[in-house]
C-alpha cells in the first residue's frame, strides 16, 4: 500500500500526518458535552419553576409571594454555582433552597405586617380569572382550607409531594429528615385530607 492510501485510512479526527494539534471528538474527552454551571443552573430553573412556584403558593398563601421567593432562592443558588458540581440531586437542591426561602419570608417580621395571608381568596381569584364555574371556585377553596389544617410538616411533605412532584427519597433530602418519617408525614396528611374533604 502506498503512502497517498494509508493516508485516506486515517480517522478523520487524527491529524498527526499534517502535524497539527489533533481536535477532541465528541464524546472523546467530554469537553464539547459538558454544561457550565451557569447553563445548568438556568436550565433546572427554567425547568422546575412551575413546579417550585405552585408549591410556594400554597405555603405562602398567594402566588405573587412565592414568584418573589422563587426569585430568591434563584439568587441565593446563583450566589452558590461554583458547588453545583458538588450537589447530586439538583431538584431537591433548588426545592430545598427554596423551602427555606418560603420560610424565611414567612419569618420576615416586616413581610408579616405588610402582607396579609391571603390563600384561599387569591386562588378563588385566579380560578375565578381562567372562567371556571362557581362549583370549581369552591372546591379551591375547600382544598385550600384543608391544606392550611395540616401541621406544618404534613403541609410541606404533601405539597412537596404532590405539586413538586418529588420523591419521598428527595423530600427526606430536602427536610434532613429520614424517609420513614416523611411517609409518615405523607400518610397524616391525607388521612385529615380525606376527612376533611370527603
Amino acid at each position: 500500500m502506498d503512502q497517498s492510501a494509508a493516508s485516506l485510512k486515517q480517522h478523520p479526527g487524527d491529524s498527526t500526518s499534517t502535524g497539527e494539534n489533533p481536535q477532541p471528538q465528541a464524546g472523546e474527552s467530554g469537553v464539547s458535552n459538558v454544561m457550565e454551571p451557569v447553563d445548568v443552573l438556568t436550565s433546572a430553573f427554567n425547568e422546575y419553576r412551575d413546579e417550585l412556584i405552585s408549591t410556594l403558593m400554597y405555603i405562602l398563601g398567594n402566588r405573587d409571594d412565592a414568584q418573589d421567593v422563587v426569585q430568591d432562592a434563584f439568587l441565593k443558588c446563583w450566589r452558590n454555582r461554583q458547588q453545583l458540581s458538588e450537589i447530586q440531586n439538583l431538584k431537591a437542591f433548588i426545592f430545598r433552597v427554596g423551602l427555606n426561602a418560603a420560610k424565611d419570608f414567612q419569618r420576615s417580621a416586616w413581610k408579616r405586617k405588610c402582607k396579609t395571608f391571603k390563600g384561599e381568596e387569591s386562588m378563588i381569584a385566579d380560578a375565578s380569572t381562567t372562567g371556571q364555574s362557581l362549583e370549581f371556585q369552591e372546591e379551591v377553596a375547600r382544598v385550600s382550607m384543608a391544606i392550611s389544617g395540616l401541621r406544618t410538616e404534613e403541609k410541606e411533605v404533601f405539597l412537596l409531594r404532590q405539586n413538586g412532584g418529588l420523591t419521598y427519597e428527595e423530600i427526606a433530602e430536602i427536610r434532613h429528615a429520614p424517609v420513614g418519617t416523611v411517609k409518615t408525614q405523607m400518610r397524616s396528611a391525607l388521612q385529615k385530607l380525606r376527612k376533611v374533604l370527603n
